[in-house]
């Protein structure tokens, strides 16, 4: 037996979808600010000339993009094809075997606190219905049939959001003067890692003063290493 589409359903598959857009959005935003960012400052430590540095720069945008958008494709696929493996798995057994998935929803909505009649009362009504499906999945596997992700999606706004985010430390480090481009560099990636940082903590529910101090501690000292490295290298190349 399937489980039938319905609109509160599809509301909530909608705004999954959006939150795993905006999630890979902001990470994405996030990585391309702080990897082109180092890559920049470690290239302008061993030169003032404008051309390496964008080259550069320009090289580490267009890899990290791709490197972004491919890896947020396969995780997502691998993430969806092994809930429709899970709930083809499912469904076999529902088909082959309903009374004993009878007995086992019983048994998962005791263990919820449900009195043994009361929980085969609400076991029983579930599965005589057309979403026993939705209804034993989300109990056994917690998946929701309907409210898989788009790798597509996924890949294309991390893609995206990555290239943008990498344009920030891109124009910092080459319209300034060369005695300040670093410094102002690195002022500019500061404030967009604190608003990037704030926004996923905004969207997952955490402390915004803890997370924007963990991209802030990590950028700088992504930054900072990256821009040593380009001094040690470039005065002995």
């Amino acid at each position: 037996m399937t489980a039938t589409s319905h609109p509160n359903d599809q509301g909530q598959a909608n705004l999954g979808d959006r939150a795993n857009r905006l999630r890979a959005g902001v990470l994405g935003a996030n990585d391309g600010i702080v990897s082109t960012a180092g890559l920049v400052l470690g290239v302008a430590a061993t030169t003032v000339l404008r051309a390496p540095i964008l080259t550069a720069g320009l090289a580490g945008l267009v890899a990290g993009a791709m490197s972004m958008g491919v890896g947020e494709y396969v995780s997502v696929s691998t993430q969806r094809d092994t809930e429709h493996a899970a709930l083809d798995r499912e469904r076999e057994e529902l088909a082959t075997d309903p009374d004993g998935e009878l007995e086992e929803l019983v048994h998962m909505y005791e263990e919820k606190g449900l009195s043994s009649g009361l929980a085969r009362q609400v076991a029983v009504e579930l599965s005589g219905g057309d979403r026993v499906l939705e209804v034993h999945a989300e109990m056994e596997l917690g998946i929701t049939p309907g409210q898989t992700v788009s790798p597509w999606a996924a890949a294309i706004v991390s893609t995206v959001s990555f290239s943008i985010g990498s344009l920030l430390p891109l124009a910092a480090i080459l319209i300034p003067p060369a005695a300040w481009r670093s410094w102002i560099t690195f002022v500019a990636v500061l404030v967009a890692l604190a608003l990037t940082g704030s926004v996923s903590a905004r969207l997952g529910g955490a402390n915004r003063g803890k997370a924007v101090v963990r991209v802030l501690v990590g950028g700088a000292l992504a930054m900072a290493i990256t821009y040593g490295i380009g001094r040690l290298i470039g005065g002995h190349v």
